[in-house]
């Protein structure tokens, strides 16, 4: 006899589908993280942060699946981490879809750092640096925040005040941006940072802007999925139209960020559109759009996307001020929109926000998303530092001068992303040519046919 399905079961079915096909979304990210990442970086370096951004999703699959869903989402636990249903053990098949999309995420805040140490990072460390995120940091910020008995999202401490991050603008974003700070710090600059002929520092430009721009697109489309699936599920009341309010405040806060730091960077830099500046502040915007972009109105996601533009710009200045070498202005974009988001969020709130209540409950909105995402990026600081000191004790963290010099392609993959072969007669090399002879001239008899 065929079972019946009954409407809880579908509406069950139809949340796994959606987190299903949103984590597919979401995933594709990490192709465009490798775009813009292999672009912003010279030809002598695609292989290897291509590898890298390839091995995010093999090793946070892994980490995720061993201890990270756990410290996370585990049955048991307390206000500071999860403690059960390591290896998955014990958790319900139904709970699959929940697993792989809470893990795309993770995986994504492990990409953000390899842009920030890109050409100069050894394989060892990174690969270090990538499990403990995925297994370790990522997952319990994640437990306080998104976990219902997490110190930040329980509403039992003040006054049913919980944390506002619908999306990830700080567990995600300023968790990732951190990281790629300390790390950027530690494993130092890029050595061709400082040109000697203008006896200064000047930023190192990438190899491919077609390809960044590519990885910009991809992405964008990503965070529509990455912002509007944190709704969760599509099986109840008012399901679709708060997927589909955060998916359009996502697309207006993300692209107005874009929009302005153009027109800010054209009259401040030479007079010039600059399209990377266009492609690193949208992202900048999807970025700030993550903590609020279901709960504000579309006048104020322009706002938020608007003040988010000039926010990239600023704090990529500041960090190459302080001399710190980010090739990707990872920490701009996710910790610096990161940051702003997660503020912006209790003041623009339609319903519990500063601009519309003024009242002692707003405030204390706006306080717990500060001291939450202040703890965020001290707990990030204080696990990811000793790591990279360590592993820059081990003399693990950053790659020979004779290998940056060459190019990790070379000796980190032996695959470079465009072989001088490539453009040359033979496959094999520089093979001189050299015409068949007349076996006339030579008073050879011709081959019988």
């Amino acid at each position: 006899m065929t079972d019946v399905v009954t409407l809880p079961d579908l509406g069950a079915n139809v949340d796994q589908f959606f987190l299903i096909i949103c984590g597919m979304i979401v995933y594709l990210m990490q192709m465009g993280f490798g775009f813009l990442e292999a672009g912003s970086v010279r030809s002598k370096n695609v292989t290897n942060i291509l590898m890298k951004n390839m091995l995010d999703s093999a090793i946070g699959a892994l980490s995720y699946w061993l201890l990270g869903w756990a410290f996370a989402y585990g049955k048991d636990g307390n206000a500071f981490i999860g403690y059960s249903n390591f290896l998955l053990i014990d958790k319900a098949e139904t709970e699959s879809a929940s697993w792989f999309f809470q893990y795309v995420f993770a995986a994504t805040a492990a990409t953000i750092v390899s842009g920030a140490m890109a050409e100069r990072t050894n394989f060892i460390a990174y690969i270090c640096y990538c499990i403990t995120l995925t297994a370790f940091v990522y997952p319990i910020a994640t437990h306080w925040v998104w976990n219902s008995r997490g110190w930040l999202a329980a509403e039992c401490w003040w006054d049913n005040v919980a944390f506002m991050d619908f999306a990830g603008s700080s567990v995600v974003h300023c968790l990732g941006g951190t990281a790629a700070l300390v790390g950027a710090i530690c494993v130092g600059r890029r050595k061709d940072l400082w040109n000697p002929v203008s006896e200064r520092y000047e930023r190192i430009k990438g190899h491919s802007v077609p390809m960044c721009t590519l990885g910009g697109f991809v992405l964008i489309f990503g965070f529509f999925a990455f912002n509007g699936g944190s709704q969760l599920s599509m099986s109840h009341p008012g399901d679709g139209a708060a997927f589909g309010k955060s998916v359009k405040n996502t697309a207006l806060g993300g692209l107005a960020a874009g929009l302005i730091a153009v027109v800010i960077n054209y009259f401040f830099h030479e007079r010039k559109f600059s399209l990377l500046t266009c492609i690193n502040a949208n992202l900048t915007g999807m970025v700030a759009m993550c903590a609020g972009c279901n709960v504000v109105e579309e006048w104020a996601a322009i706002v938020i996307g608007l003040i988010a533009g000039p926010t990239f710009l600023a704090w990529s200045t500041l960090i190459f001020k302080l001399k710190i070498d980010d090739p990707l202005d990872c920490v701009a974009v996710h910790l610096g929109g990161g940051l702003w988001g997660i503020l912006a969020a209790p003041i623009f709130n339609q319903h519990v926000g500063i601009l519309y209540n003024w009242d002692e409950l707003a405030f204390q909105h706006f306080f717990w998303n500060l001291l939450g995402v202040v703890v965020i990026i001290a707990w990030t600081a204080a696990t990811c530092t000793p790591l990279f000191l360590l592993l820059r004790v081990l003399k693990v963290l950053r790659v020979p001068e004779v290998e940056e010099d060459t190019g990790l392609d070379v000796e980190c993959q032996g695959e470079v992303a465009y072989p001088s072969v490539a453009y040359e007669k033979s496959p094999h090399g520089d093979i001189p040519y050299k015409p068949k002879e007349d076996p006339k001239k030579n008073g050879q008899a011709p081959e019988k046919a």
